[in-house]
């Protein structure tokens, strides 16, 4: 017995093992770098030429405000001469906004831009189901805060409509200086202060404009999601300044002019005589629902326009979630206004910054057996099948992968958990080819952590083929379509193009799992659209499923019950063998099980539950991929939102956070053990005591050693299973938690079966004769006697 419980002891300690080398194959360490992040990120990007700083209107943007650098030749160019021309006047940093925070306004999102590279910097839904499910703190808005000169406080570079801070009377320039009693001198304290209020509170704001110090009241909202946003080391930048986050989202270059390329490869490199990423653009338009930029390009001969409209929602289309507004059209337009003709093609970044919320606990099915990361690339050309690439593999070294120009694009996304940014051509032909390259990128550095590396920040990147401009000629067009927004299947259905639309970014893995997973969300909304709570709809499919399999489980219960009964009947026989054979555990067995066969009881039968869970699979798998994928139940409460326990069925139900309590490789989460994550589940270990409950009170006295073995290993597995189960949804364990209590009442709620006069055994029962061993005709030197039936 100590031998096999040695043997299961270390078949744990194997599975432990294991589970560590596949996740370290899977998300390989990143290579050694010895530098601090800011000289990290100086040698990733060795020829960026530095950001200019100017100034936002009248107002000093930096506190240490330069003119920008002149455009430097690129040492790759091909040393051809250029003209000689004036230049460039310098243009001042805004930012503005498109749409609206305001749920009732017929915008889906607020958009905030920045014209140093015509980008877009932060991009937030307003709809109150997509709200931020690790920031629980107040919400003033986005106000982009940088230090005022001289410590005079926070100063506000843009306020969207719809916030708070519109709300309150907040201005751009604006200079926050104090938080009710709490004197603000610098962004940081800003943004301190404003984490320690909750959804709801009223603030008073001391706030200096013109000289004078106003008075204001703002009432808090809660955080909407920042489906895109600045980040920089897979953590979120509140306080933008240059260089001091990961590229922005949406950035063009130059790519090709006449014989001048740039390279191939991930640095963000521009051409001589081009400085289109880190100067500020000429703002030509702006509105809520639009924003043009134009840059000249006078070394080139070349002028190119950017241009992003926001799509707006019909009144009458308000109420419906699926009506297609979550989208942004871009518009990229090269002009020849040169006196010569020339080769010219563009090259154009792809969004960064996607929310990885639940990074601790959130696992994303993978459309490949690579792995998924919390930010995939998923691209679809033109009568090819979907492909994917993760963090783990963009975090090799020697990772390059090009999809070229063999086919027409269909879409390239970046794909999140419920969440998806996707850049879709509005091509004329579904067969025009715009692109010589279309390649996955990191956008920023690889985490130290190896951990880490499937939370790294990604991206794409697309040079387009060159064409040839003629002076004075038309330009070169093309348009875009940019999805982002939650993945919900019928709005993804109404995005690309007929036989390649976004539908395919709702994925729950095998076929099997997908087919029990859509019905089960298709049941799961009934009976949501009924009770109105998704804990109760969970609980009213349990009692579906275990209603189902009532037949089932009332034959397996029913046949158990028998069986427990034949083993206590046998038990005076079975402690006649122990003593008899104490000695000789071989024949121990072999009379135990002569008993056995003669009173037809089989001790497998005591394990019938177990046909019970694996009928259930599909369903526990079905449900499983449905509480991953179904953006539904992300933000579903068990009671109410404002109860932080079980506040989000999609995860775990986070009854107390013990990162003060516990070791930091317990509190980050990757993994399976011991990295538990920051908060104390409940859950879990109530559905693994109701396990144990269950085993403990419908399991027999064991028969044998052996069963006696198969207990003790089932006992051992329940607790691995709760450790394994820590981190699922809380609304997984909601379905084993009704399931288990179910199958308490029925057990106990069942009549037990009438006794069998045949099956007695009894005190009286004839003994069993253990056979000898074969001789050598293979005959036994013993005769059995059979036990005496009344």
């Amino acid at each position: 017995m100590d031998r096999r419980f040695a043997l299961f002891a270390v078949l744990v300690a194997l599975i432990f093992v294991g589970n560590q080398i596949v996740f370290s194959l899977l998300f390989p360490p990143p290579p050694k770098k010895a530098a601090p992040a800011d000289k990290q990120l100086a040698k990733a990007e060795p020829e960026m030429k530095e950001a200019p700083k100017a100034d936002v209107q009248a107002a000093p943007e930096e506190p240490d405000a330069e003119k920008p650098p002149q455009p430097a030749s690129d040492k790759k160019d091909s040393g051809a001469p250029e003209k000689q021309s004036p230049a460039q006047p310098q243009v001042a940093h805004l930012r503005g906004t498109l749409g609206s925070l305001d749920q009732d306004s017929p915008y889906r999102m607020q958009v905030t831009w920045y014209n140093v590279g015509a980008a877009i910097e932060r991009l937030e839904l307003n709809s109150p189901h997509y709200r931020s499910l690790d920031d629980r703190s107040g919400y003033l808005g986005y106000l982009a805060p940088i230090d005022a000169p001289k410590r005079g406080g926070a100063l506000v570079r843009v306020v969207g409509p719809g916030t708070p801070a519109a709300a309150a009377g907040i201005m751009t320039d604006d200079i926050i200086t104090a938080i009710g009693e709490t004197r603000i001198h610098t962004a940081v304290e800003l943004l301190a202060a404003l984490q320690e209020t909750e959804p709801g509170h009223s603030i008073e704001l001391a706030v200096k404009r013109a000289g004078a110090v106003k008075r204001l009241t703002a009432t808090l909202g809660h955080r909407p999601l920042d489906l895109i946003r600045p980040e920089l080391e897979t953590r979120p930048v509140e306080i933008v300044t240059p260089k001091d986050h990961d590229p922005l989202s949406f950035l063009a270059t130059i790519q090709q002019f006449d014989d001048r390329t740039l390279p191939a490869d991930d640095k963000n490199q521009e051409l001589g005589g081009v400085n289109l990423r880190d100067s500020p653009w000429e703002v030509v338009q702006a509105n809520r629902d639009l924003v043009r930029f134009r840059q000249k390009l006078p070394r080139l001969g070349l002028e190119i326009s950017k241009t992003f409209r926001l799509a707006r929602v019909p009144r009458e289309a308000l109420a419906d979630a699926d009506y297609p507004a979550y989208s942004l059209m871009l518009d990229i337009e090269i002009a020849n206004v040169d006196d010569e003709a020339h080769q010219v093609a563009y090259r154009l970044n792809g969004p960064t910054g996607l929310p990885i919320e639940g990074a601790w606990y959130a696992s994303k099915v993978s459309h490949t057996w690579g792995g998924a990361g919390l930010r995939d690339v998923i691209v679809q050309f033109n009568g090819g099948s979907l492909e994917q690439v993760s963090p783990s593999q963009l975090a090799k070294p020697d990772y390059k992968k090009d999809w070229g120009a063999t086919s027409s694009l269909e879409y390239i996304a970046i794909d999140a958990q419920c969440f998806s940014v996707a850049l879709i051509p509005r091509k004329k032909a579904p067969g025009d080819i715009w692109f010589q390259s279309v390649m996955p990128t990191r956008a920023g550095a690889v985490p130290k952590d190896s951990a880490d590396v499937r939370l790294m920040d990604v991206s794409f990147r697309l040079d387009s083929k060159p064409a040839k401009l003629a002076p004075g000629g038309p330009p070169l067009e093309h348009h875009f379509q940019i999805f982002a927004g939650p993945k919900r299947p019928a709005l993804l259905a109404e995005y690309g193009q007929p036989g390649a639309t976004l539908s395919d970014l709702v994925y729950y893995g095998w076929p099997v799992f997908g087919i029990f997973a859509r019905m089960l969300s298709v049941v799961l909304h009934y009976f949501y659209s009924i009770v109105g709570n998704y804990g109760l709809a969970i609980i009213m499919l349990t009692l579906l499923v275990r209603g189902c399999m009532f037949p089932i489980s009332r034959r397996q219960t029913v046949s158990a019950q028998r069986m427990q009964q034949k083993l206590q009947q046998l038990q005076p026989e079975m402690k006649r063998i122990n003593e008899k054979y104490k000695n000789d555990a071989e024949k121990r067995t072999r009379a135990t099980q002569e008993l056995f066969r003669q009173h037809n009881y089989n001790p497998m039968d005591q394990l019938g539950g177990c046909l019970l869970m694996f009928a259930q699979l599909p369903v526990f798998m079905g449900l499983y991929r449905a509480l991953m994928v179904d953006i539904e139940l992300r933000q579903a409460p068990l009671f109410s939102e404002s109860i932080r326990w079980a506040s989000n069925l999609a995860a775990p139900d986070m009854l107390w956070n013990w990162s003060s309590v516990v070791p930091n490789f317990v509190v980050h989460g990757a993994g399976i053990f011991p990295a538990l994550g920051p908060y104390l589940n409940i859950l879990p270990l109530v559905t693994i005591g109701l396990f144990i409950w269950q085993q403990k009170m419908f399991m027999p006295p064991p028969a044998d050693e052996q069963a006696a073995m198969q207990q003790k290993m089932m006992k051992y597995m329940m607790i691995f299973m709760g450790i394994m189960f820590f981190k699922v949804a809380s609304g997984l364990c909601l379905y084993f938690i009704a399931s288990s209590l179910w199958g308490v009442c029925e057990r106990k709620l069942l009549p037990k079966p009438a006794s069998q006069g045949d099956a007695a055994v009894g005190a009286a029962a004839s003994p069993v004769k253990v056979a000898s061993a074969p001789t050598g005709n293979g005959a036994p030197s013993g005769k059995k006697r059979q036990s005496g039936r009344k």
